[in-house]
């Protein structure tokens, strides 16, 4: 959680008018390599819910993480819905490994029966395109799909492209914020 993107990203959420919660699995907070079973990280993210409504129990919540993060909120969400959630954020969804093309990794999701928003670079080795997109389109109009040109799965860009990683993650914390607003007016 005390990552510098996560940082950068809890702070810049905060510039506009976003409160974040972030926490840890206990692997991470042990400095451990391997994380726990999906069951223990499960547990991690309802605790992690828990405390969010517990501490600004008039905020709405939606839920969500980076990567392994966002999958074990996904997959908590469908195995049984996390209490006062409106809405997940996957930043950077991975629906396989690296060289290992799948889309097996994905398919909890439609199970879950409340909007989604998925923020993926284009250049992401975890969620190649050609499978992201039609899994998104597969979940119908709860998923939304938000494509971060030439970022990969940290959502770095090349300096070649013109823009800093900086640029990349307001653009892409915009569209967080926009959608979170226009999901919750509609909820």
């Amino acid at each position: 959680m005390h990552h510098p993107f996560m940082a950068a990203v809890a702070n810049d959420l905060a510039d506009l008018g976003i409160a974040t919660l972030r926490y840890q699995f206990p692997y991470m907070e042990r400095r451990g390599k391997r994380p726990e079973p999906p069951e223990v990280c499960h547990a991690t993210v309802r605790a992690a819910v828990t405390s969010a409504h517990r501490l600004e129990p008039q905020l709405p919540l939606i839920a969500g993480g980076k990567s392994f993060g966002g999958r074990m909120t996904s997959q908590a969400q469908a195995a049984f819905p996390l209490a006062e959630v409106r809405g997940l954020v996957f930043l950077g969804f991975p629906p396989h490994p690296p060289k290992q093309p799948s889309a097996i990794r994905g398919e909890h999701l439609f199970q879950v029966r409340i909007p989604m928003l998925f923020l993926q670079g284009t250049r992401d080795a975890f969620a190649e395109l050609a499978l992201i997109q039609p899994l998104i389109e597969r979940l119908g109009q709860r998923a939304t799909l938000i494509l971060i040109q030439d970022a990969d799965h940290s959502f770095h860009v090349a300096a070649r492209t013109g823009r800093t990683d900086a640029q990349v993650r307001i653009e892409m914390l915009k569209a967080l914020a926009a959608w979170t607003e226009s999901t919750l007016r509609n909820a």
